[in-house]
């Protein structure tokens, strides 16, 4: 039930005494107000699931306070007590926007049952409020994905293997290479689409409080804890949960994630019950995890068990056929978001981008572009919009190994083509081409020093051919 937290607000002490009481006993955490003026303190101060509140009160009716109550919070829904059954009472009640209406005196399963009543009308409501968010999310998520290099293509191959099970997933990769966008792709892929996905990063927590925010913690469990508290894993229920950096949690802890996978089941802090979840786990980190198992800082049995699907997202300069599309889609974004004319890249300025090695990946070249557009009063950017890149190393001459002669003419032609909407009829084919034959057969002479059937050998073609070619490309023959 998604109900925690209930206002009561009676000028009645007893009939507040026994309220609390009996929803307490159900686990509920009550508080009481005296009046509807302290009442509206408390909804301002503090957030409720429920209000169950008298209509005749001191200084400010329940009605009053209804209509004051759903101004500050829309979501309150609010139970309305009278003694006097009249239908004024429970039209006005109804018209104000009261989710239901108790006649005094009442049983207390009469309670029970608008109050299970509540908790359902809320599950369907955050159910709703969530898939509608998630829908919007997932678009956002796919579109943010850009790339169609094959390394990209694998990720996405996988992303549609893994989507419809519920095997974890461990996705390993440098800083800024996108890892958590890929997780909620694979959930909102998945079967849990409309549960939550709720993500924490095991870093950026400290550690006397990273177990709490994992399990949660009962009232009184520790020093200032005055309420339980739910913690990830719970939010997550029939959901998916992102453990982002877990490389970085403390063993102690590592142990009790294995457990909640092996069992699928928490203790809170401070409690004795087991709680069950049914929590789909994907998890990151940008560490080399079998490493840190050598060196005794991971666990190996937690490793096995979140290595079921291995998924490495390679770093920008491994892709740099990306590039391009990444630069129009940020220089998209940037200008929409600062809400500034359209900016594009020139051919120079972008032959950069796609030459820098990238050390902090995606996440450096959008702060880059952000920052070129902010600071440039230009609409077309060049090679001094991007002075701090010239100054690193540039990788424009990258290793054989790191790239393929395929992916670098590809990178080439989209530079060459970039920001042209539309490919008009013409000889582009012809003159790409003779391009990359000229230097190839330019190349393969200066190998074989002049010599022209050795040359028409090794490139597979007659040496009529080779001799044709060599005068309509105007290639000069040198020889030793």
């Amino acid at each position: 039930m998604a109900l925690h937290r209930i206002l009561v607000a009676d000028d009645e002490e007893s009939m507040r005494w026994v309220l609390s009481k009996a929803l307490r006993k159900k686990g509920y955490t009550v508080e009481l107000a005296a009046d509807g003026n302290q009442a509206l303190r408390m909804v301002r101060e503090q957030s409720y699931d429920l209000a169950i509140v008298d209509i005749k009160m001191p200084g400010m009716t329940g009605l009053e306070f209804l209509d004051k109550a759903r101004e500050l919070r829309p979501d309150l829904l609010v139970v309305v007590m009278t003694a006097e059954a009249s239908m004024k009472n429970a039209v006005e009640a109804m018209k104000r926007g009261a989710y239901d209406y108790i006649t005094k005196p009442f049983d207390l399963e009469v309670v029970d049952a608008i109050i299970e009543k509540v908790g359902r009308a809320r599950d369907v409501s955050n159910q709703v409020s969530l898939l509608k968010q998630e829908l919007k999310d997932r678009y956002q998520v796919e579109k943010n994905i850009i790339g169609n290099s094959p390394a990209m293509q694998e990720v996405y191959k996988t992303i549609g293997k893994v989507a419809a099970s519920d095997v974890t997933v461990l996705i390993q990769g440098e800083s800024g290479t996108g890892k958590e966008l890929i997780a909620r792709a694979i959930h909102f892929n998945s079967t849990r689409l409309g549960k939550p996905f709720v993500a924490i990063n095991c870093a950026a927590i400290p550690r006397d409080l990273l177990e709490s925010e994992l399990f949660g913690s009962e009232r009184g469990a520790f020093t200032g804890s005055t309420e339980r508290k739910t913690g990830k894993f719970e939010q997550a229920n029939h959901g998916t949960i992102f453990l982002d950096e877990i490389g970085d949690m403390p063993l102690d802890l590592q142990a009790k994630i294995l457990r909640v996978l092996q069992e699928q089941e928490i203790t809170r802090i401070g409690g004795s019950q087991n709680i069950a979840v049914d929590v789909r786990v994907v998890a990151a980190t940008n560490q080399e995890l079998l490493e840190k198992v050598r060196n005794r800082e991971f666990r190996e049995d937690l490793f096995y068990r979140l290595n079921v699907v291995p998924l490495h997202l390679v770093p920008l300069r491994e892709r740099r056929e990306d590039i391009p599309a990444l630069v129009e889609y940020f220089l998209e974004r940037a200008c929409a978001e600062m809400e500034v004319p359209a900016k594009q890249c020139s051919g120079e300025a972008l032959e950069l981008l796609c030459s820098h090695s990238w050390p902090g990946n995606v996440r450096e070249l959008e702060n880059t572009i952000k920052r070129a557009v902010i600071l440039s009063g230009d609409p077309l950017l060049t090679p001094q919009d991007f002075n701090g890149l010239s100054e690193r190393q540039a990788t424009i001459h990258a290793a054989p190994q790191e790239q393929s002669l395929e992916a670098l003419v590809e990178a080439k032609l989209r530079t060459a083509f970039f920001g042209i909407e539309k490919l008009e009829k013409g000889d582009i084919y012809d003159r790409v081409l003779e391009q990359v034959e000229r230097p190839l057969i330019r190349y393969t002479l200066e190998k074989t020093r002049g010599n022209q059937v050795r040359t028409a050998d090794i490139l597979g073609i007659n040496r009529n051919t080779l001799r044709k070619k060599i005068t309509e490309l105007g290639i000069q023959i040198k020889k030793d």
